[in-house]
């Protein structure tokens, strides 16, 4: 009796998970689709999950074009990628130092920078909005990818995530390697590193993917058309194909292809990375 019940839950709650699964995926397979129809294809369709009867590559040839100046998708493609790539390279190797010292390094205050980095971060981040812009003008660097770059290395919620990880991790482990005479940088590279891979994966997937969504901040430090990244592009996008939807589900299938493809390759480390037995000390 207990084993059917069982069985009748496990399938209710793959049923109802596939439903929201199908209604998640809709939308996206749509756009996907129409972005290889042609404009009155998309119009005659009436706009859902219909394949066209000729399938073409003109909206990517048209939307990729290096001619195309009044909308540089192909720079924005590469601004986001150089953005969202060289963000998530500096900061999991901020993040995890810093999560490495509030961790496992003994210093006067540590616990209090460390709740007070964390109250701060339980403000709304466009309360920052004003001070990072005046900032980035104090600098010299609106209008630069470097604008982009650097205000996502202070991720404070990423640290946690990392420092809740690496408690996890034996103290005697690093006690061991001081005695043998290993330095702080020896033990955070070939002792820490290996152990928090599955964390520091999963968090670079979510710096790069909240990179590669950012809007709002690109949208107000980056006024030359060149340089902006492919979501904050979408925008004026809209005002010049608003009224072509092949076109404007083109560009946003290029701005979904890469987080998609993403996914599929590091799924594994981010179910790990995200699993709270593996990364709260309990």
């Amino acid at each position: 009796m207990g084993k059917n019940r069982e069985k009748s839950e496990r399938i209710i709650a793959f049923a109802l998970l596939t439903v929201l699964a199908v209604i998640t995926l809709l939308p996206i397979l749509w756009i996907i689709i129409s972005s290889f129809k042609v404009e009155s294809e998309v119009i005659q369709a009436g706009g859902f999950m219909f394949f066209p009867k000729t399938w073409t590559l003109e909206n990517y040839a048209a939307i990729l074009s290096f001619s195309n100046k009044q909308l540089p998708v192909y720079y924005w493609f590469m601004n986001s990628f150089i953005v969202s790539g060289i963000q998530t390279v500096l900061a999991v190797l901020v993040f995890s130092l810093s999560a490495y010292a509030y961790a496992k390094l003994h210093f006067k205050g540590r616990d209090f920078i460390f709740i007070s980095m964390m109250f701060l971060s339980s403000f709304p981040a466009i309360t920052n909005i004003i001070p990072m812009y005046k900032i980035m003008h104090n600098l010299h660097w609106l209008n630069h990818l470097v604008a982009l770059i650097v205000p996502g290395l202070a991720g404070v919620y990423n640290i946690f995530l990392i420092r809740q990880f690496m408690l996890s991790i034996p103290d005697s482990l690093l006690e061991s390697a001081r005695i043998d005479g290993a330095g702080e940088l020896y033990i955070y590279r070939h002792i820490m590193v290996p152990c928090c891979k599955p964390i520091l994966i999963a968090v670079g997937l979510f710096t790069f993917t909240g990179s590669w969504n950012d809007f709002l901040w690109p949208s107000i430090a980056i006024n030359n058309l060149d340089r902006l990244t492919l979501t904050a592009g979408l925008q004026l996008a809209k005002g010049v194909y608003g009224n072509k939807i092949a076109q404007m589900s083109t560009i946003a299938t290029i701005a979904i292809i890469p987080m998609i493809i993403l996914y599929l390759f590091t799924q594994n480390y981010f179910v790990k990375g995200i699993n709270i037995s593996s990364g709260v000390k309990g």
